[in-house]
């Protein structure tokens, strides 16, 4: 089936010249619910959200975009050519990538997930990008999403801080730890999708160093890194089910601290770490931070 609705995010002044293409279109005008406005010609309508996203859709919405749209909205061809400029983004693979690695307080969440042709322009249809574009609010309504796109071929694991204190103190580095959790991922997906040939995520360690863990687990498919590797959709897409992981962590953690836990690392974060010492003691702190960071020795004065 052709494909019908597109999604497409515009800035400012994009979205002006948009409402001044549909009135010289003579398009029909309506409000739009958490929108600026709603425009229907013929077969093809256009959503115009505050969020700044636009949703053309209709059986003539491919023609509009085309000739309208494209050309003066965007002032370039994108529809039909993101598989042309970019083939092994919808090729089969495998997309991995974390949250909580910079975060004192909260989870490490490791997170893959699968796509091939057909998942990929689901996904780019959906609107799914990298993580640290999307408000929290809306990671969990993404989250749902990737889920229903890619069916049971995703993987999330999460370590929380008493484990990760464990765990670093069997590796005595963050990288080795976070080849093992990728590849830990890697391995539970190729379980679910045995034919799939590579593996591409965010460049954060030597490549060797995966290499060697994937070896000790007999996985054959090609690995692959490379810096802003959320662009790639399988890669946003695990980002937007770490995030939301790492969320849901920081949600659980917070209720069990009886504060809101500040994310990052910055100085609120170790204002609320000297306020849980001073409330509960230190040793409160093993199950809520990773205590390898600079962080935990700063608010103990354990230097």
């Amino acid at each position: 089936m052709e494909q019908s609705s597109f999604t497409f995010q515009l800035n400012e002044e994009q979205g002006k010249r948009l409402r001044k293409l549909v009135e010289e279109s003579r398009f029909e005008l309506a409000e739009l619910p958490y929108g600026f406005f709603r425009a229907t010609k013929g077969k093809c309508s256009v959503h115009y959200y505050h969020s700044g996203k636009a949703v053309i859709q209709g059986k003539e919405a491919r023609e509009f975009i085309e000739f309208y749209f494209e050309p003066q909205i965007l002032g370039e061809a994108r529809l039909g050519y993101e598989e042309v400029a970019d083939p092994e983004m919808f090729s089969p693979h495998f997309g991995i990538d974390e949250a909580g690695k910079g975060d004192f307080f909260g989870p490490l969440v490791i997170a893959g997930a699968y796509v091939d042709p057909g998942i990929a322009r689901k996904l780019m249809e959906k609107g799914i990008r990298d993580s640290k574009t999307i408000t929290d609010k809306k990671i969990f309504v993404l989250a749902d999403t990737v889920r229903d796109v890619v069916g049971q071929r995703f993987e999330v694991i999460s370590i929380g801080p008493k484990r990760y204190n464990e765990m670093y103190g069997q590796f005595r580095n963050l990288n080795r730890m976070l080849a093992w959790g990728h590849v830990k991922v890697i391995e539970n997906l190729a379980a679910k999708v045995p034919d799939c040939p590579r593996a591409l995520s965010d460049q954060f360690a030597r490549k060797d160093v995966l290499e060697r863990e994937l070896a000790k687990k007999k996985l054959t498919l090609k690995l692959e890194q490379k810096t802003k590797g959320e662009s790639d959709l399988a890669v946003a897409a695990a980002s937007i089910l770490a995030r939301e992981g790492f969320l849901r962590g920081m949600a659980a953690l917070s209720e069990q601290a009886g504060m809101t836990l500040p994310k990052g690392a910055s100085s609120m974060v170790k204002d609320a770490a000297r306020e849980l010492v001073k409330q509960k003691g230190r040793e409160a702190l093993s199950d809520l931070v990773k205590m390898h960071f600079k962080t935990y020795h700063e608010v103990t004065g354990l230097l």
